[in-house]
């Protein structure tokens, strides 16, 4: 057999399920978001097997993002884990037929407890359907499995449902990169997040002054390792740049580079930012100006320091 062939035969089949699921999705959606955002609890999920599974992955997803959310396994709720639900939580249960007896099961004393109920489920006409408020629909037509029976393509819908709950959840909150932070300090990500320009500029920053000759800013800029140099004024204030680029254009466009002075072949002005702002910030800027290095100010907008791509590149990659 030709597993490359049939991978993607798999591939094309899912995604065929998952266009159809998404031209089904409606005002639901948006009744969904508006009361878990407006929760005074917080959202349980529960499901079983390999539905479960995906549920707590989900459940993880919303925790990080700023939606307060646990799972517990539908069977353990029946033996006591049901002790961590409230009434002012939103149980959302998970199951594909609708019919699963663990999660019918809890429905009862769900409704005792006072909460609000709502469903990811593949049969919005099941029993599970019908005992709840709102259902999110995850129904495929068919499984990618070719006996039809083990949980493929419907687990992949509900993935992706759950994904498509978490992202609107985090809109509607405006959630924010120091909020994704604040949940996740230990670890590459959690520094990239957190980290501010200030813990990872130079404060060794390359200076000549406007009448300074040609060899003096080549001196400068290869000494730093910057691959550029400030320009000051007399009154000491930088006024602008030279790059490796002004350099190399200025060799082509002078005939004496001998004589030339760094106002002569300077760019005026230059891009700043402020030693506060996360380090994702500086990224974007660079990105967006395609430029290789920030000098960055303090509150009185002096120079204190420079950003080089080439620093913290790692961090962009990670």
């Amino acid at each position: 057999m030709d597993f490359i062939t049939r991978s993607k035969e798999i591939f094309n089949q899912q995604i065929t399920e998952l266009q159809k699921l998404s031209d089904k999705i409606g005002t639901e959606i948006n009744e969904v978001v508006e009361l878990i955002y407006a929760c005074k609890g917080k959202l349980v999920i529960m499901g079983v097997g390999k539905t479960g599974i995906i549920g707590h992955k989900i459940a993880s997803s919303l925790a990080s993002t700023g939606t307060q959310t646990i799972f517990i396994n539908a069977t353990e709720a029946m033996h006591g884990d049901l002790g961590m639900v409230s009434k002012n939580d939103i149980v959302l249960l998970i199951s594909n037929s609708g019919s699963s007896t663990e999660i019918l099961n809890i429905i009862a004393p769900l409704k005792k407890i006072g909460c609000a109920l709502i469903a990811m489920t593949g049969n919005t006409h099941s029993v599970l359907a019908k005992e709840v408020s709102l259902v999110l629909n995850i129904g495929v037509e068919k499984e990618a499995c070719p006996l039809g029976l083990a949980p493929t393509t419907s687990t992949t819908a509900t993935l992706v449902m759950g994904d498509a709950l978490t992202i609107c959840l985090m809109e509607r909150r405006d959630f924010k990169a120091e909020n994704y932070a604040l949940y996740h300090p230990g670890g590459a990500l959690g520094r990239r997040l957190i980290s501010r320009v200030k813990d990872e500029m130079f404060t060794d920053i390359p200076k000549v002054y406007e009448t300074a000759p040609f060899k003096d800013v080549i001196y400068e800029v290869s000494n730093k390792r910057l691959g550029m140099t400030l320009v000051y004024n007399s009154n000491e204030q930088a006024v602008g740049i030279i790059t490796d680029g002004d350099i190399r254009r200025a060799i082509q466009k002078f005939d004496d580079i001998k004589e030339l002075r760094a106002i002569d072949f300077m760019t005026q002005g230059f891009k700043r930012i402020a030693q506060n702002e996360l380090l994702t910030e500086a990224l974007e800027m660079m990105d967006v100006n395609k430029i290789t290095t920030l000098t960055v100010i303090d509150d009185l907008e002096n120079v204190v320091g420079i950003l080089s791509i080439h620093n913290i590149i790692d961090f962009r990659q990670k």
